[in-house]
């Protein structure tokens, strides 16, 4: 095995693009293995986030009309934006999507999407062997148990694939405070899917516009 380590390993936003794959009403309802909200609200992060840091992103479905289209929590990220409609399961054998990401120049390809068993694990293992750096995004993705959704990531990791949240992508593309272009939006999307993070900023600003009471005497 080929370990991903070293510098040269961690995302750079210049250097990724990110995929999300069927994030469907059909899906969603047989989604077991997180809590559906949890999944619409990393999924929404992922996209915010990747628009954040000008990261290229592609959205397919598959068969819209039978299966619902894509939650509005993604597609309202990126209005007007043209979704691929697919019949394959398997994205990565759909020439559309992956002309798509070629065209970005880009070779970080970030993957998300339901099920993880299923319309995650075919392209991810595809494009692995096709000599791409990929990373499934574990938390905006779902499967229809949590034994699906656990024996897929094991089998993605065994294939060469990098597992991370989306918070830890996120992270990993601000990488530095001290790069302040993208820092308000990132505050942003923390604020609004972050839970406890996003909440315990929001009182720390409050705390510091709080004038301290005038000592008495």
């Amino acid at each position: 095995m080929t370990f991903r380590n070293g510098l040269d390993s961690l995302l750079r936003p210049e250097d990724s693009v990110v995929v999300l794959i069927d994030h469907q009403p059909y899906q969603l309802t047989n989604v077991n293995s997180h809590e559906p909200q949890m999944v619409v609200n990393n999924a929404a992060a992922l996209a915010k986030a990747a628009k954040a840091f000008r990261v290229p992103t592609i959205l397919t479905s598959v068969i819209a009309e039978r299966g619902g289209y894509i939650f509005p929590q993604i597609t309202d990220v990126f209005p007007g934006q043209e979704v691929i409609d697919r019949t394959f399961i398997n994205t990565w054998e759909d020439s559309k999507v992956v002309d798509a990401v070629k065209a970005t120049g880009r070779k970080q390809l970030i993957i998300a999407g339901l099920w993880t068993e299923i319309c995650v694990a075919m392209p991810v293992i595809q494009a692995l062997g096709e000599g791409w750096d990929v990373t499934v995004v574990t938390d905006a993705s779902g499967a229809v148990s949590t034994e699906a959704h656990n024996v897929a990531i094991q089998r993605m990791i065994s294939a060469g694939a990098n597992v991370m949240t989306w918070l830890a992508v996120a992270a990993e593309w601000q990488r530095d405070w001290a790069r302040t272009e993208h820092a308000a939006e990132l505050t942003d999307v923390l604020l609004q899917h972050a839970a406890g993070s996003g909440i315990a900023f929001l009182w720390e600003q409050q705390l510091l516009n709080t004038p301290v009471p005038a000592a008495k005497g």
